[in-house]
Order: C-alpha cells, then sequence, then structure tokens
C-alpha cells in the first residue's frame, strides 16, 4: 500500500523530509505522496516516519494503491538499486 496526504494537511513540512524515498513532494495546494516512491518506509524503518511525525494525523494508507510488504519490500529494493 502507498500512503496518501488529506485534505486536513496544514502545511506543516515536518513529512518531506523524513521520507527516505522522497515520495512527499509540494503540490498544489498541500503536500502530496506519489504513489510509485512510497514503500510506507518498508527497507528503512519500522513504521511510515511520514506518519510519526505529522500533527494532524492526516496521512492514511491509500485504498487505490494496495501493496502487501513483499511487494513495498521489492519496491523499495527496485528504488534503491537505481
Amino acid at each position: 500500500m502507498a500512503l496518501m496526504i488529506t485534505e486536513e494537511c496544514i502545511n506543516c513540512d515536518v513529512c518531506e523530509p523524513e521520507c527516505p524515498n522522497q515520495a512527499i513532494y509540494m503540490g498544489e495546494k498541500i503536500y502530496e505522496i506519489n504513489p510509485n516512491l512510497c514503500t510506507e518506509c518498508v527497507g528503512h524503518f519500522d513504521r511510515p516516519q511520514c506518519m510519526e511525525v505529522c500533527p494532524v494525523s492526516c496521512i492514511p494508507v491509500n485504498p487505490a494503491f494496495v501493496e502487501d510488504k513483499v511487494a513495498l519490500l521489492a519496491k523499495y529494493q527496485r528504488l534503491i538499486s537505481t
């Protein structure tokens, strides 16, 4: 699964630097997460770092991008090899 940032985002800027895959970027109005780069921190950390630091808890799982831990680890492997 990839994560997503909801409209509750307050643009506090704390999530973007925490992402080890550089999947978080400033969108038109709020921060967004590129699902092709998001591994929920699998391969880097035990828990998604953006969720850990978000002060308003606006980063849920994106239901449009459901992936299990095996798929997330494979994505992580692809990302670090490029």
